[in-house]
């Protein structure tokens, strides 16, 4: 299996994109691919915990939709969400009554080498996380 493959990409929008994100990043996970066992369930659980949180993000917090791109690599799976806005995620105290707050923690604390890409001016950013098997 070569480092980065294979690969899925998702171009999202909408209030559904959270959910058809999690349906797809999960059929890529836990499928055998090229040889490559399928993902552990633990991990499958952690990568759509950090997927869902991202999407949604970009759909609530931009102008835009989103992309969605996941590469499967021997030790895990990167994570690319790219969307419109150039405001980076700011971590905020998590609410105890459901009032949220809790997703840029969880990623931070799920995945590795969480990276902020600014695509330039206010074009936009790309969050790189990696999420390890």
């Amino acid at each position: 299996m070569s480092p980065k493959s294979p690969i899925l990409h998702l171009e999202l929008n909408g209030g559904e994109a959270p959910a058809y994100a999690r349906r797809a990043a999960h059929d890529f996970l836990e499928r055998p691919v090229q040889g490559a066992p399928a993902f552990p369930p633990v991990a499958v659980d952690a990568a759509l915990l950090v997927i869902s949180e991202l999407v949604t993000n970009a759909v609530r917090h931009t102008s835009g939709g989103c992309v969605l791109d996941l590469h499967r690599t021997a030790g895990g799976v990167d994570v690319a969400v790219t969307d419109t806005s150039s405001a980076e995620p700011r971590p905020r105290q998590p609410g105890h009554q459901g009032e949220g707050g809790w997703g840029w923690h969880l990623v931070n604390r799920l995945a590795t080498g969480v990276e902020i890409r600014h695509r330039g001016g206010r074009d936009g950013k790309t969050i790189h996380v990696h999420v390890p098997r």
